[in-house]
């Protein structure tokens, strides 16, 4: 187990990459801790087993839907300010 600070981290970030493929690696940033996760070239999803298909989920939006709105809501702030 490896215990690095946020600014370590973004000064040798591909160093860090490498390592978390063999060993855990936590990157500290004040008082929160984050842990850098290799997963081997595997897409992984550590909800896949909990969420299942349901009502919310059917009616989620996807993340462009979700860039639509928000640009749209950032244009008519912008707008309204001039």
């Amino acid at each position: 187990m490896t215990v690095i600070s946020s600014k370590e981290f973004a000064t040798k970030p591909a160093r860090y990459y490498r390592l978390a493929q063999n060993e855990q690696v936590f990157i500290k940033r004040g008082k929160n801790m984050f842990h850098l996760t290799g997963t081997n070239g595997r897409q992984t999803n550590e909800y896949d087993e909990i969420l299942e298909p349901d009502d919310d989920l059917r009616r989620a939006i996807t993340i462009d839907e979700f860039r639509i709105l928000v640009k749209e809501d950032i244009h008519q702030i912008y707008s309204a300010g001039r």
